[in-house]
C-alpha cells in the first residue's frame, strides 16, 4: 500500500498490520479509524467506563505480549489516565491514545479540558502531542518502542481534536507501518561474564541461598532457568504475587508467594537464609513485608535487567545487570553442580509441608457460609492446564496467591492495586485467548466498580467464569474494623457492610446466566457448567465474611 492515506485509514492498517485484535474505547473518539478497524478484522469494542476500557487492555496486553490500545476523547483523558495506575505499577505495555482540543480552544475554559500532561506523566514513560496526521509514524513507532522496552509500561499519545478528528483526516504518507516486532520483553541484554562470576562465587560461599522471582522475572519467562539455578544451589524459590506461576507451585523448591500476601512459611525461609538471590524482584514492600523480610542489611544478590531496581531497598553485594532469563542460564553455567549442604532446603520443605497440612482441612471444609479457602481448592482442580486465573486486589490476591495452585502452563494475572480491575482485565484476556478459558476471581466489594461491563461481555460475546466472593462486604478489613469499633459489628457493617445481593439476578438482567452457591459441594459442577458455557456466565458464592485468609509470617516486634 503506498501513496497518501488518512490518519485514521493509516492508524487502523497500522494497528491491523501490527497483529492488534482488538481496541478498547470509550466513545466519542478515533470514529473513522475504529470503524476502518473493524473492517480490517480488528474487533472495537465498546467499554462503559474509561478505567475498564484501560483494565481490559491491561489484560489484553498481559496475554498477548503486546501493547494494548486503549482510546478515549479529550473530556475522558482524566479517567483513562486514572485507569493506568495499576497497568504502570504490574509493567504492562499500553498504548493510550486520547483526543486533544486544538491550541486554538485551549486555555479558554474549553468544556471538560485540562491539560493532560500532569494527568499523565506519573504513570506513563512516554507521552507526545501529535499535531498533525504527518506525525503518526514517528509517534507511533517510539511509543510501540517505549512501551515494549525493559520495564514496560504505558505510554500516551494525545492527537488533535476532541475525538481525535484533525489527525484522522489529515493525510499521511504511506504505506502503513507493521510494528508486531515490538512484543515484551522487547530486549535480552546478556549479562557481564565477571557479574556472573562475582555472583556465583557470593552464591557458592553461603551455606543457605534462598531465591526471591519477581514480576521481571515473569515477563522474561525464565521459569526453566530458575529451577536450575535453584537446584544447583539447593535453594528454595519464593515468588511475588505476578510471579506465581513461574515454576509449579507443587514443586517441591517452591514456597510460595513471599512478603505482604505470602502464606506463612515464605516469609520465615526467607528470614533464616545467609544470602537471598533476587531476580527481576522489585524489594516493595508487598515483595518485602514492610521491608522485614529479608531484615534489613541482609546479604544480596541482584539479577535484573533494569538497572533502576538495584539497591533500591537493600544494598547489593553483586548486582548482575541482564535478561533475567539471559542471567540466570549464564549463571548456572557458571555455577556447574557444586556439593551443597541440604538442612536448609530440607527444613523449608519441611515448614512448607507443615503449612499444607494445617490448611488442608479448610481446603476441604462443609461450611456455610463457604469457607473461600474450599472455593480456591475447587477452583484449582477446575483450571484447564492452558486456564487463566485472573484475580483481584486484596484479599481476592491473597486467596488466590497462597491457595490456587497454578502451573507454567496456565497463566495467573493479579491487580498491582486497584480494586475492581479483575473483571474488565479478565474480558481483555479472553479477547487475547478466545480459544482458553479464564476464570475471574473477584470480590463483590470489587465487582460493583464495573458491573456495567457485564453489558459489554454480552453483547461482544466474551465468554469467562466470573466467580464472585460474595460475603457482603470488604472482608479483609472486617475483623480490625469490629476491634476498633468496641467489638460492635453493627457500628462496623456501617463502614464495611453492604448488600446482600444475588449477582446471578444482576447477571440475567444484563441478558447473561448465572449460578447462586450456598453449599460447598455445589462449587465444582457449578464451575463445570459456567466453563463450558460460551458467554460470560457469573458463579455466586455465598462466603463467610468471618473466614481469614492466610497471614504472612513476620520477626517478632517488627
Amino acid at each position: 500500500m503506498s501513496g497518501m492515506m488518512t490518519g485514521g485509514a493509516w492508524l487502523a492498517a497500522s494497528l491491523a498490520a501490527s497483529g492488534q485484535t482488538h481496541v478498547f474505547f470509550v466513545d466519542a473518539v478515533l470514529r473513522r479509524t475504529l470503524l476502518a478497524l473493524s473492517e480490517a478484522g480488528v474487533a472495537p469494542v465498546l467499554a462503559h467506563t474509561e478505567k475498564a476500557a484501560v483494565y481490559m487492555a491491561d489484560g489484553h496486553a498481559r496475554v498477548a505480549g503486546r501493547p494494548g490500545i486503549v482510546a478515549a476523547q479529550s473530556v475522558g483523558a482524566a479517567n483513562l489516565a486514572a485507569g493506568l495506575q495499576d497497568a504502570y505499577l504490574a509493567r504492562t505495555p499500553i498504548v493510550a491514545l486520547t483526543g486533544r482540543k486544538v491550541p486554538a480552544h485551549q486555555h479558554r475554559n474549553a468544556y471538560q479540558e485540562l491539560d493532560h500532561a500532569p494527568l499523565f506523566a506519573p504513570v506513563t514513560r512516554y507521552r507526545a502531542d501529535v499535531a498533525e496526521a504527518a506525525d503518526l509514524p514517528r509517534a507511533l513507532r517510539q511509543a510501540f518502542a517505549a512501551a515494549t522496552a525493559t520495564p514496560p509500561r504505558p505510554v500516551h499519545l494525545d492527537l488533535f481534536g476532541l475525538q481525535a478528528e484533525v489527525v484522522e483526516a489529515g493525510a499521511v504518507p504511506g504505506p502503513p507501518a507493521d510494528l508486531s516486532a515490538f512484543r515484551t520483553p522487547l530486549h535480552r541484554p546478556e549479562p557481564d561474564p565477571a557479574a556472573v562470576a562475582a555472583a556465583a562465587r557470593a552464591l557458592l560461599a553461603a551455606p543457605r541461598v534462598a531465591i526471591v522471582a519477581g514480576d521481571g522475572a515473569s515477563l522474561s519467562g525464565c521459569g526453566a532457568e530458575l529451577l536450575a539455578v535453584a537446584e544447583a544451589l539447593a535453594a528454595p524459590i519464593a515468588t511475588s504475587l505476578g510471579a506465581r506461576g513461574i515454576v509449579p507451585t507443587r514443586h517441591r523448591l517452591h514456597i510460595g508467594v513471599a512478603g505482604a500476601y505470602a502464606a506463612p512459611p515464605a516469609n520465615r525461609i526467607l528470614q533464616e537464609a545467609d544470602l537471598i538471590l533476587m531476580v527481576g524482584a522489585d524489594t516493595g514492600d508487598m515483595l518485602t513485608n514492610y521491608w522485614r523480610t529479608p531484615a534489613a542489611g541482609s546479604r544480596i544478590v541482584q539479577i535484573d535487567a533494569d538497572p533502576l531496581e538495584f539497591d533500591r531497598s537493600y544494598p547489593a553485594i553483586v548486582a548482575v545487570q541482564a535478561d533475567p532469563r539471559a542471567g540466570l542460564r549464564a549463571l548456572a553455567a557458571e555455577l556447574g553442580k557444586p556439593v551443597r549442604e541440604m538442612a536448609y532446603l530440607q527444613a523449608a520443605q519441611a515448614h512448607v509441608a507443615a503449612w499444607r497440612a494445617a490448611i488442608a482441612p479448610r481446603l476441604a471444609s462443609t461450611a456455610s457460609p463457604i469457607d473461600p479457602a474450599r472455593l480456591a481448592a475447587e477452583i484449582t482442580a477446575a483450571l484447564p492446564a492452558d486456564g487463566i486465573l485472573v484475580a483481584d486486589t486484596g484479599y481476592s490476591g491473597i486467596w488466590t496467591g497462597t491457595l490456587v495452585e497454578i502451573e507454567p502452563t496456565q497463566a495467573y494475572l493479579r491487580a498491582a492495586g486497584s480494586l475492581g480491575w479483575s473483571f474488565p482485565a479478565a474480558l481483555g484476556a479472553k479477547c487475547a485467548a478466545p480459544h482458553r478459558k479464564v476464570v475471574c476471581w473477584s470480590g463483590d466489594g470489587a465487582l460493583y466498580y464495573h458491573l456495567a461491563e457485564l453489558e459489554t461481555a454480552r453483547r461482544r460475546g466474551i465468554a469467562v467464569t466470573l466467580v464472585v466472593n460474595n460475603n457482603s462486604g470488604f472482608g479483609q478489613g472486617w475483623p480490625n474494623l469490629v476491634r476498633q469499633a468496641g467489638n460492635r459489628p453493627d457500628a462496623a457493617a456501617e463502614l464495611l457492610r453492604f448488600g446482600p445481593t444475588d449477582f446471578t439476578q444482576v447477571a440475567r438482567s444484563f441478558g447473561l446466566d448465572g449460578i447462586r452457591v450456598e453449599r460447598p459441594e455445589d462449587i465444582a459442577p457449578a464451575l463445570r457448567r459456567a466453563m463450558a458455557a460460551d458467554h460470560t456466565m457469573v458463579v455466586d458464592v455465598a462466603t463467610d465474611i468471618e473466614a481469614r485468609a492466610p497471614a504472612p509470617w513476620a520477626p517478632e516486634g517488627r
